[in-house]
């Protein structure tokens, strides 16, 4: 019982089910991981997308209220007089309403006229320098963006904004503002709008806001994006500003408005963001929790990358979902071994048995015996296969017989055509040594000029009947002996145009037109175009003789493309004559087959015609529909192999 198929199949089925769940449980969870990981990911990369939309955003809300503000017309005026005071006034009421850290006027030559600050600032003939200020001034457009601010800068616009952006010890030693210098104190998102009269600049509008410890843009980013409550009310992201590498403001990581402290970025997201520009995701620690990171860098107003902006995903709901879903696959994988363990065992001999049975048969199929007894037909994909094997069995012997059939076929005919063309060889070497003779003699004869008029009629119809036999007999060598091919390159529409010259006169006298149609972008092609010629002077008599007065004969060619590749060229040569009958369209290529009375025809023409053909390589069909025409179609492929059967028409 041990060694029985069936004992063996249980066993190898629970090793399998074994083997597949243990599989299925590893793949199945490092794909749970990987997909979750992934999930993290693109989601860090789809806030991302939302922070940066927010950034903008608040950069063009500046831009705007800047803007607006110009087109008042009390701006305007309290500008053109210089009114400080007044000028303060909307200042103010523009930085409380669009929360502007800093704000001012510039007049000409960079000239400070007024900006926010605890007090009025003195005019100062050289201030700091100003980036977005002197960038709009040499534009002559409104300008926004981001900027780099150094300390000098933000004492000067209000020495509290200088206290705001102190970063830690070091931060930034490696930072140099836009326009070169000491590092920068912060970083700004600012506008500039410049006020001008026609040609003539009168001033500069600006402000912005300070980033550093601002916690406006990313509490937004923040609320917008991890709404949901977290762990015991916690954020479930966090977003931030970097400028280069150092946090200099992050969003509300928990009740009470805790920030996390000191936050900084590996060398590899500094590499990829900072020096090559690119958006870069990375798993990071922050205490005891992991985040799924983004970071995008921020550019200034000259395109230099100045900082970063990032979001992170907290993966505590990603790990709890990874768990669960894991602790169901892991159940309905061995729940699934063990049912499949026992349906094994349940239907082992069921299943064993059809098996059996086609083995049996395969032996005796094997034996010679060409219907074994396969037994009951069983339901299911079993019984499929047990019909498969059948038809299988039946189909072997109709191949077998067909080959049979087939076989004794391609013999008699290669028997038959060997005989034809050694009949025709030797026929035609007999008859044309003494034919020669009489023909010889019988224009001698008709040189004579004493011959009475009834014996030269006689001697006439001689010289006729043997040189019809003499036609025979070159169509009989033709047939019975291939030609070798030489090959030239050939145009195919000059060799068209050429035969169809050869024919114009026989054409118009028997009052027929001769069309031609060449194709476009036909090839050249490597062919005999003295035997070819000869194909297609053969179809052009043809036509003339089955197309009443008045009638066409129409040539076309073009080239022909399968599977989008040049295969070869098409030619086609029709008419408008009396067709051909259904029952002899299959022998028109036969040997001394002809519809042409007595006398006008040997029946040569076209197997010689499609020996030429096929020895080229390519095939010859007609078309024709009696009472309408005929269309004979001569297909040569390009590269010169056989497309058909080796056997010809030809001998």
């Amino acid at each position: 019982m041990l060694y029985s198929t069936r004992s063996k199949l249980i066993a190898s089925f629970l090793i399998v089910a074994l083997l597949i769940g243990a599989v299925s449980l590893f793949t199945g969870g490092r794909l749970l991981h990987r997909s979750i990981q992934d999930e993290a990911t693109t989601l860090a990369h789809s806030d991302l997308n939302v922070a940066r939309e927010i950034y903008l955003s608040r950069q063009r809300a500046i831009a705007i209220a800047l803007h607006t503000t110009t087109l008042g017309f009390g701006f305007l005026a309290a500008l053109d007089f210089q009114n400080k005071e007044d000028l303060l006034k909307r200042l103010n009421r523009l930085a409380l309403h669009a929360g502007l850290d800093f704000a001012g006027i510039f007049v000409e030559n960079e000239r400070i006229l007024c900006r926010l600050g605890p007090e009025p600032a003195p005019t100062n003939p050289h201030p700091p320098a100003n980036p977005i200020v002197r960038l709009a001034i040499q534009q002559r457009k409104p300008v926004s963006g981001s900027m780099l601010v150094g300390e000098d800068f933000l004492r000067a616009e209000n020495p509290a904004l200088a206290e705001r952006a102190a970063l830690q010890e070091n931060a930034g030693k490696d930072i140099t503002t836009s326009a070169g210098g000491k590092a920068p104190a912060g970083m700004a998102i600012a506008a500039a709008i410049p006020i001008m009269e026609e040609t003539h600049l009168k001033g500069v509008l600006y402000g912005g806001i300070l980033l550093n410890r601002s916690h406006e843009i990313v509490d937004t980013i923040g609320h917008t994006l991890f709404q949901q409550p977290g762990r015991g009310g916690r954020s479930m992201g966090l977003a931030g500003i970097f400028l280069q590498d150092r946090c200099i403001a992050v969003s509300c990581e928990a009740k009470g408005d805790r920030r996390v402290p000191d936050i900084t970025v590996s060398e590899d997201i500094k590499a990829h963001v900072l020096v090559r520009g690119e958006t870069r995701s990375r798993r990071i620690p922050m205490g005891k929790d992991y985040y799924r990171t983004s970071f995008k860098p921020i550019l200034d107003l000259f395109g230099n990358r100045i900082g970063m902006l990032g979001v992170g995903v907290w993966e505590g709901k990603y790990i709890a979902i990874r768990k669960k879903m894991l602790t169901l696959f892991i159940f309905v994988t061995l729940a699934g071994m063990v049912l499949a363990i026992g349906l094994g065992c349940l239907f082992s001999e069921k299943i064993t048995r059809p098996v059996k049975q086609l083995i049996h048969a395969s032996l005796e199929v094997s034996d010679g015996n060409p219907w074994p007894d396969l037994g009951p037909i069983s339901k299911g994909e079993m019984g499929v296969l047990q019909n498969t094997f059948r038809h299988m069995i039946v189909s072997l012997a109709e191949r077998d017989r067909r080959r049979m059939v087939e076989s004794e076929k391609r013999l008699l005919n290669s028997e038959k055509q060997a005989s034809m063309g050694r009949l025709a060889a030797g026929v035609a070497h007999e008859i044309n040594n003494p034919l020669t003779g009489v023909l010889t003699y019988a224009h001698m004869l008709l040189r004579r000029g004493d011959l009475a008029a009834d014996i030269r009629a006689d001697l006439e119809t001689i010289v006729s009947s043997t040189e019809r036999v003499r036609d025979i007999v070159k169509g009989l060598l033709e047939f019975s002996r291939q030609r070798a091919l030489h090959r030239e390159p050939t145009n195919m529409n000059e060799l068209l145009h050429a035969t169809i010259a050869l024919m114009q006169n026989q054409a118009l006298v028997k009052g027929l037109g001769i069309q031609f149609h060449p194709g476009k972008k036909i090839p050249m092609i490597t062919i005999d175009r003295s035997q070819l010629q000869s194909v297609f002077l053969n179809m052009i008599i043809n036509a003339l003789d089955a197309t009443a007065r008045r009638g066409t004969i129409t040539l076309s060619s073009r080239p022909v493309h399968r599977a989008e590749r040049l295969e070869g060229i098409e030619i086609s040569i029709s008419d408008t004559g009396k067709g051909i009958p259904n029952e002899n369209l299959e022998r028109i290529f036969d040997p001394f087959f002809t519809t042409k009375d007595i006398g006008k025809g040997t029946g040569l023409g076209l197997a010689v015609s499609l020996g030429i053909v096929q020895r080229h390589g390519g095939t010859l069909s007609v078309e024709s529909t009696e009472g309408k025409g005929s269309m004979f179609t001569v297909f040569l492929p390009i590269d010169g192999k056989r497309t058909t059967n080796e056997n010809s028409h030809c001998g």
